[in-house]
């Protein structure tokens, strides 16, 4: 039993967790025995959900598995997360997504949803089998080739007609690949005084205008990745008011950091798309505010230290991000009163829950409703260390930054699949509640 937390930062309650789901709200209904945990200054959210995570299994075990990335996402407040199909083989076939499926509940620690490869090898020239992976056991619900664009118009109208079908949905990595040929960052006055060749917002706001009319041609779902412009929250915002079933995601690494921080050419930086202006990150915090961008996903892109470790045109892109996700989101959102608790629990769990289809996740907080529960703490305040996280890798942004706000107990129906020391400290011995 949770005793005295704060639902979604508004009332208090005593969440009773008994036999996988919220048995009650209220202390006298706990069994004789339960374990009692002092919520006392934490917050309680539902479960948090991640559309956006590569755990790299199969085939790059050296960056990451699904047993280092499932405890990361389990110690960042996570109680689902969406594995992304470029691994190798990709994840295009009724096999390979039934295997990530089962290695994730062998797990345990999360819910992992494996995402379907809307190309066969990511090669954008033909479709993959998009039907037996939404059929198979894993009941594949979102399709992407994240990491490449499927860039054939063609190809994408064909992609949003057949996921129609079954209620998939096609999450685009909206990158034009002519227009970003040889790119190193965004394309600005950082970039010339750096000597590094620029990639513009264009390539990414082209491709969301066409796709967004794709959509509303043959009426089908279109989920945006990575948004990262104020010319794509236009067009989302444009296309929202038209009646276009779009959604869209931001990074929390797009939410705080700018193109400045590539000045000390430290790779640990470079990410795609990259890290823009500060009127962007300005104008993607007030489309999450105003809800015109959906959700914030982590793009969790684990990597070796070789590949981080070298000189920035050799590098790979992306950084990892589950376990600081809710501390930025708290930094850049919440402290700022851009969003409340109850808004974190809507782009973080709800939102993310009802786009990728996640029975049993993003629900509330309420008698009968399943135990997937995070606490915060949000007068937490911590320094990000790298090397200190559950993944294999280390390369993240934020080393030595301190955050406020710490997911410091996470349960997945019912069992705690994280839960910090000090809480621990504060139980009594008894029967799981």
């Amino acid at each position: 039993m949770i005793e005295n937390v704060s639902l979604y930062g508004d009332t208090t309650a005593d969440l009773v967790l008994a036999g996988g789901v919220i048995a009650s709200l209220s202390a006298a209904d706990a069994p004789a025995g339960a374990v009692r945990i002092d919520g006392s200054g934490l917050v309680a959210l539902p479960g948090l959900v991640d559309l956006h995570t590569h755990l790299r299994e199969p085939g790059r075990e050296d960056a990451e598995t699904i047993a280092t990335g499932s405890r990361s996402a389990a110690n960042g407040g996570f109680v689902a997360v969406h594995a992304m199909a470029n691994t190798t083989p990709t994840a295009d076939t009724a096999g390979v997504v039934e295997q990530v499926w089962s290695r994730g509940r062998e797990v345990g620690l999360v819910d992992v949803f494996p995402v379907g490869a809307v190309t066969v090898g990511l090669a954008g020239t033909q479709l993959s089998e998009m039907a037996a992976m939404a059929n198979s056991r894993a009941q594949v619900r979102v399709f992407s080739d994240d990491g490449k664009c499927v860039h054939d118009p063609l190809l994408m109208r064909r992609a949003l007609e057949y996921v129609k079908t079954f209620g998939g949905v096609v999450a685009q990595h909206a990158q034009d690949p002519r227009l970003t040929e040889g790119a190193q960052m965004n394309e600005g006055l950082v970039s010339a005084e750096l000597g590094l060749a620029g990639w513009p917002s264009v390539a990414e706001e082209s491709i969301i205008a066409r796709d967004v009319l794709l959509a509303g041609h043959v009426g089908s779902r279109v989920h945006i990745c990575h948004l990262s412009t104020a010319g794509s929250v236009e067009i989302i915002r444009w296309a929202k008011a038209r009646g276009i079933d779009v959604t869209a995601e931001v990074m929390p690494h797009h939410l705080l950091l700018t193109d400045e921080s590539a000045r000390g050419y430290d790779p640990r930086f470079k990410v795609n798309p990259p890290l823009r202006t500060q009127a962007d990150v300005d104008a993607l915090r007030a489309g999450l505010a105003d809800g015109t961008i959906d959700i914030v996903a982590t793009d969790h892109a684990p990597h070796p230290d070789e590949d981080k470790d070298c000189e920035w045109g050799a590098a790979a892109m992306g950084m990892i991000g589950l376990e600081t996700a809710l501390g930025i989101v708290q930094k850049a959102m919440v402290d700022t009163g851009a969003l409340t608790w109850r808004d974190v629990a809507r782009v973080l769990s709800e939102t993310p829950a009802r786009i990728g289809r996640d029975a049993g996740h993003g629900r509330p907080l309420a008698a009968g409703e399943p135990a997937n529960v995070t606490l915060v703490d949000p007068a937490a305040a911590w320094t990000v260390d790298p090397a200190g996280t559950a993944s294999r890798s280390n390369n993240s942004p934020f080393g030595g930054i301190t955050l406020p706000g710490r997911a410091v107990a996470t349960f997945l129906r019912g069992t705690p699949t994280h839960l910090d020391a000090r809480l621990t400290e504060t139980s009594t011995e008894g029967a799981p509640a």
